[in-house]
This record gives C-alpha cells, sequence and structure tokens, in this order.
C-alpha cells in the first residue's frame, strides 16, 4: 500500500480505549494493535502515546479508605498501568512486534540535557525496530508539573521525534462548529494555523476518563501544525481508521490541521514546548513585535523591551509577551535581567535573546504577517 507518512505520532484518548464501566475495551485495544502492526510491517515508523492506565486502574480496585483525588489517581495509575502495557505486550507479541514501555514527567522536559537523553531512547528504540508506548508516569508527578493531558504529551513527543504527522485519536469524528451533540453542529475538515474562529466554537468540556478534552486538543494541534507536522483529529472508535488515515487512496471524514511550511531546529521545538519552565517574563514593544515577526532572522534586542516583568539569569528560559499580556514566543536568555538596562545603553547593543534560541508563536506571527500584506 501507498501510504501518506512514513513517520507518525499516534496518540490514542481514554475514551477510546475504557467502555463505559472504566474497564479495558481489550477488543478494540486488539484491533488498534492489528493497524499499528501493518503500518509497522509496510515500513510506517510509529510512537504510540497511549491514556487509558487510570481507566484501568479504577476498574481493579477500589480505595479501602476515603483518599484524595491526587492519591487515588497514583494508586489507579499504578495498577492500571501494568494491566495496559501487559495488553499491549501481548497483542504486539502475537504479531511478531516488540514494544517498549516509556513514562515520563513534564519535568523530564525541562533542560536540554533531559530532553536530549530521551530523544536518544526514542531513536534507539526505533532503529531497533521497537514500538515505543508512552504516557505520563501519573504515579510521581505532581499536580503542578503534570502535563495538560497525553494531548500535550503527543504533540511534545511527536515534536521531538520529527514526526511527519500527528493523530489525535478520539471519541468523536473530529473538530465541530458546536458541540457534537448540537444538531447544528458541522464536522470542520481542515483548520489552518491562523483559523480563529473554530476555537471559539469548541467545548470545553473533559472527556470522561481522560483530564482533557476537544478544546485542549484545538490549541495543541495548532501548535504542532505551526512546527511543521500535520494534525489529523479522527474517531479512534472507527473501524480501520489509522489504516484508512493514512492510505492516499482513501478519503476519511476528519479534522485535518495543515502544517507550517517553516519548520524549526531541535534547540527551537525544546524551547517552544517549555514555555512552562519558564523563569522570566518580559513585555515588548509594537515595534519589537513587527520586527520579530518580519522575515529576516531577527533577535531580540533591549531596546524593545518596556518592562521586566519578573526578574531572571542568563540561561534562563524567558516569556515574551505583549503590552496586552498575550504570547509572542520563548526565548533563552543571553545574559541576566539586570544587565538589561544597561545594554540599552550601549550604541552596539547585544540580544538579550539571540535568534538561534527564540522561539515565536506561529499563529500570532502569521496573524500579524497577514494584516501586514
Amino acid at each position: 500500500m501507498n501510504f501518506r507518512y512514513k513517520k507518525v505520532t499516534i496518540k490514542i484518548g481514554s475514551n477510546v480505549l475504557a467502555k463505559a464501566d472504566g474497564t479495558l475495551n481489550v477488543s478494540r485495544i486488539a484491533h488498534l494493535v492489528d493497524q499499528i502492526a501493518f503500518l509497522h510491517n509496510n515500513g510506517v515508523e510509529v510512537v504510540l502515546v497511549s491514556s487509558g492506565a487510570v481507566a484501568a486502574g479504577r476498574a481493579v480496585l477500589e480505595p479501602a479508605k476515603k483518599t484524595d483525588a491526587v492519591s487515588k489517581r497514583q494508586l489507579w495509575a499504578a495498577l492500571g498501568q501494568v494491566k495496559l502495557i501487559s495488553c499491549y505486550s501481548d497483542f504486539f507479541g502475537k504479531r511478531g512486534l516488540v514494544c517498549a514501555q516509556v513514562l515520563t514527567t513534564k519535568e523530564n522536559f525541562s533542560s536540554r540535557g533531559h530532553y536530549l537523553n530521551m530523544k536518544n531512547c526514542f531513536t534507539t528504540l526505533l532503529e531497533n525496530k521497537v514500538i515505543p508506548i508512552v504516557n505520563e508516569n501519573d504515579t510521581i508527578s505532581v499536580t503542578e508539573l503534570m502535563f495538560t493531558d497525553n494531548d500535550e504529551l503527543s504533540g511534545l513527543i511527536s515534536s521531538m521525534v520529527n514526526s511527519e504527522a500527528l493523530i489525535l485519536l478520539s471519541n468523536v469524528d473530529g473538530v465541530y462548529s458546536a458541540h457534537p451533540n448540537d444538531e447544528h453542529a458541522q464536522l470542520i475538515e481542515q483548520i489552518k494555523i491562523d483559523d480563529r474562529e473554530p476555537e471559539n466554537a469548541i467545548s470545553s468540556e473533559q472527556s470522561d476518563f481522560g483530564r482533557g478534552g476537544m478544546l485542549t486538543k484545538f490549541r495543541i494541534a495548532k501548535k504542532v501544525a505551526g512546527d511543521g507536522i500535520g494534525v489529523h483529529v479522527a474517531n479512534g472508535t472507527t473501524e480501520n481508521i489509522l489504516i484508512d488515515l493514512l492510505d492516499n487512496q482513501k478519503s476519511l471524514r476528519h479534522t485535518y490541521f495543515v502544517p507550517n511550511p517553516k519548520t524549526y531546529n531541535g534547540v527551537k521545538k525544546w524551547i517552544g514546548y517549555s514555555d512552562g519552565f519558564a523563569k522570566g517574563e518580559v513585555v515588548i514593544n509594537e515595534g519589537a513585535i513587527n520586527a520579530l515577526n518580519s522575515e529576516k532572522a531577527v533577535s531580540l534586542l533591549p531596546v524593545g523591551i518596556i518592562e521586566i516583568k519578573t526578574k531572571f539569569k542568563k540561561g534562563d528560559l524567558i516569556k515574551i509577551v505583549d503590552e496586552s499580556g498575550l504570547a509572542v514566543g520563548v526565548g533563552k536568555a543571553g545574559y541576566n535581567s539586570e544587565r538589561v538596562d544597561i545594554e540599552k545603553l550601549s550604541d552596539k547593543q547585544k540580544p538579550i535573546v539571540h535568534y538561534d534560541y527564540l522561539y515565536l508563536e506561529t499563529s500570532r506571527t502569521t496573524h500579524t504577517k497577514n494584516n501586514n500584506n
């Protein structure tokens, strides 16, 4: 078969893998594994990000005494992860394939060193024809440092391993113009990175078993598409969804986020997904925003900074926002915040954030450029 991609990251949501009572839908897992095995055997590299551990653990055991939400999640994740990965291992094994478990936390992405170490792990697994199965380690994750949900994790992983596409499998066909239960709701089959209207219509309602929902998927999908990776949001309960989605000869009912033709290097990708670890924050003026969003490779100079909202040290990641507080980008500080005012007086100012270490929010960049045309 002629598949449209050679390397994909697939995220399977809790509502795809769990039945209404919270137990694992083993037959569906088997069918998804059949499809992934078929793709793998036909030359498609697959990284799988799988939810379902907490849902699986919930069906195994109820806490013996009254337990807080965090402790319950830790208990269910610890129980369920064993059951989930065992299920995957058995099914892949029956098809002659080997899978590996990769558990991570958001903190693992806080430094460039940790990021590169994890990237090397994925590279080694894929080189040895092993299918990585990734999940957040909910047993030790601290609430403040947890991923929004596995959609966020899958976006980071797809960028890290340089996937050609990210496939988000949910229990609906894609992004709708209103809540899917609304009789007037229509499926939006294509979304470009500068399309803002769909976000206003999306329900913020969370899924039954996961932490996220369609709004999270939309925002992550736009960010990933902005980094040059095509994103497909599709219904994981549909038969042969993965094979049909990748088949060049078929047109499937789902939502496709059109990727930005511009791509970023490895350092910028890491910075772009590490805004949650930013230590400082600066406000820049309109002139600086226009310069950064121009077609030229421009660094952020001190003259464009209006205010330092949070102090920082050399090497820290800093958030860059406009005067209304909207995100412009994230960058690595070339020197500490105390030196900014000194540099402003210099005839030849040294960039506070060099272009090589500057990640701009793509939707903001595109929107600004369109307004300038």
